[in-house]
């Protein structure tokens, strides 16, 4: 259910960047349809009033994310069925689940992993003092070798003394709280969105700058004690959020609101059938 993109990062140039991303939109967005023949290099350079060098950069960048294919002698067709097939469309209901199961089913790559201080928005979630240290790692996710997810946890020092770096390198966290000891018993999580920094950028394989959609949860144990803070970003073009839409209320009232319910779970069925 996951796309398989190649490494890219944006052209240089700022004209080829904006072509670029002109185009990037006009084929995630179904403007420019799956199988249709993109204009030749010369019309696009007077389409958008530049040279044909920085059209070949734009169309390059587009062609190493498989969203384009160049054949000589048949013109430059767009391929966004194979994007939007292999992408993953979940719903409200099935969002946090499928991102876990995702973490079960997926390989990791360990990048770091060190006790340190963490940051003091994550110390107050897990109810550590000012000066206590926790254990910090950060692993990429990949799904057939292409990094989808780039996850930092903390937990707390007396409960991750129970495994070792080889450990978090080849099982799931969860697993290994389990093992210590831990008993969890509820967890609060958000989502919103962020922008990729170098080196986020660099580890999924993605421009300086680009969007994600980013998680936070807190996991506690059933005596309400802080086991694990998570810190992840994952790749929006990996996701499809869907959702079913009700008409509710009266008069100048009426509005659309959202049908998290047993009408979303039968959409979700749906979307992986």
């Amino acid at each position: 259910m996951l796309e398989v993109a190649r490494s890219a990062t944006l052209p240089e140039g700022a004209k080829a960047r904006r072509v670029y991303l002109s185009l990037y939109d006009q084929i995630t967005d179904g403007r420019l349809c799956d199988g249709e023949i993109l204009p030749g290099e010369q019309k696009l350079a007077e389409t958008y009033c530049v040279s044909r060098v920085t059209i070949r950069r734009a169309l390059d960048v587009l062609s190493a994310r498989g969203l384009i294919e160049k054949r000589v002698g048949s013109g430059t067709r767009v391929r966004s069925k194979a994007m939007s097939d292999k992408r993953a469309a979940l719903t409200f209901n099935t969002l946090m689940p499928q991102l876990v199961e995702m973490g079960q089913s997926t390989t990791a790559r360990l990048l770091s992993f060190s006790y340190r201080q963490p940051p003091d928005y994550v110390a107050q979630a897990l109810g550590l003092g000012a000066a206590e240290n926790a254990q910090i790692a950060t692993r990429v996710r990949l799904a057939n070798a292409v990094p989808f997810s780039y996850l930092t946890t903390y937990v707390p020092t007396q409960i991750a003394q129970n495994y070792s770096e080889n450990d978090l390198a080849t099982m799931p966290l969860f697993k290994l709280l389990e093992r210590s000891g831990v008993q969890i018993g509820a967890a609060h999580q958000s989502v919103s969105a962020s922008l990729a920094g170098p080196e986020v950028a660099e580890a999924l394989n993605l421009a300086e700058g680009s969007a994600l959609l980013s998680l936070k949860r807190v996991v506690r144990d059933v005596d309400g004690n802080g086991v694990e803070f998570l810190s992840g970003l994952y790749r929006p073009d990996m996701f499809s959020l869907e959702m079913p839409l009700t008409r509710v209320g009266d008069g100048v009232g009426r509005h659309w609101e959202p049908a998290i319910g047993q009408a979303d779970q039968d959409l979700a069925k749906q979307a992986r059938s």
